[in-house]
């Protein structure tokens, strides 16, 4: 950063993403004063307070955390304020900012938004651009302000969405391109050659949380439709099935050749092969690639099959 004055930066986050740009930060010249990040929530199997990833990022460098419930009354806004923060950066927080707050850094509050704005506004982005079969994404630099995701854009960077990505590697490559555009963002506030850009409300999308109940796969749909689930829920919460009484969560699937047709019911087991197995479909053939049964690791497709006799069966 040589020629650009440093900058005192609050930062609220929360999850993996954010973390990435807060290291990001910390790796900088910029001074991070406080990280704000929620309160530690019970996790894994004995339910035990767990910190989130920022929080741990934050007290490894030695940083301030803050930990407040919500940020309405007015002597949050004063602890706030005692920060001095030139510029408060926010990413997938988790907790609305008030009007006041947005105006208590000089240079105001940034967002890192995994999509390109106004695509897809609210929780889930990263999700909902797989599942709609988006061929592009990326991420926005925002000025934040009253409304949700509405703020106009300062940095914007765009990716291809490959047919065959999870949410889980898209939201790696976004967490990065995110991290290196908040840099170049703040970079350009300080030397006063950025520009903000107002967003159209043409095309706006509201990227609804995730719910388990969208995970269950219905084989009557199309084939891009089961395989855009599967790609959107992995890692979470993971497309599932049934057979037997039993859950089956499907990781992976894949198109196959487009010559390949079935007039079976949806949901039957045509085809188990070295590579993978072939379901038919509400409107062809899936191939799915990585399953798993209950209390087990996922592996291969056509091993679980074979395992499970699952030839000529109905899933679902």
């Amino acid at each position: 950063m040589t020629g650009v004055s440093p900058l005192r930066i609050a930062f609220a986050g929360t999850p993996e993403f954010a973390a990435v740009a807060l290291q990001a930060l910390l790796d900088s010249d910029h001074e991070v004063v406080v990280v704000l990040s929620q309160p530690d929530r019970p996790a894994g199997r004995g339910r035990q307070p767990q910190a989130s990833a920022v929080k741990q990022t934050a007290l490894a460098a030695g940083v301030e955390v803050w930990q407040p419930e919500h940020l309405k009354d007015e002597a949050t806004h004063q602890q706030l304020a005692g920060y001095e923060a030139d510029v408060m950066v926010v990413v997938a927080y988790g907790l609305l900012l008030p009007e006041p707050v947005l105006s208590i850094p000089r240079l105001g509050c940034l967002n890192i938004h995994a999509s390109l704005l106004p695509r897809w506004r609210g929780a889930a982005p990263i999700h909902r651009a797989v599942m709609a079969g988006d061929k592009q994404t990326g991420i926005c630099i925002m000025q934040m302000d009253a409304g949700l995701d509405t703020g106009a854009v300062l940095h914007r960077r765009e990716i291809p969405i490959p047919n065959n990505v999870t949410s889980g590697e898209l939201h790696d490559e976004l967490a990065e391109l995110g991290a290196a555009g908040l840099l170049e963002t703040l970079a350009g506030l300080i030397s006063g050659t950025i520009e903000a850009t107002p967003q159209a409300e043409e095309g706006a999308n509201y990227a609804h949380k995730l719910k388990k109940s969208e995970a269950l796969l219905d084989f009557s749909n199309t084939s891009v439709q089961l395989h855009q689930q599967i790609m959107a829920f992995n890692p979470w919460p993971v497309a599932q099935t049934t057979f037997d009484n039993q859950q089956l969560r499907i990781w992976r699937s894949e198109l196959p050749d487009p010559a390949i047709s079935s007039t079976a019911a949806p949901g039957t087991v045509i085809e188990i092969n070295a590579d993978g197995v072939l379901v038919a479909t509400g409107d062809g053939v899936l191939r799915l690639l990585q399953i798993q049964r209950p209390g087990k690791k996922p592996a291969a497709a056509s091993d679980v099959a074979r395992g499970m006799q699952l030839m000529d069966k109905v899933l679902g």
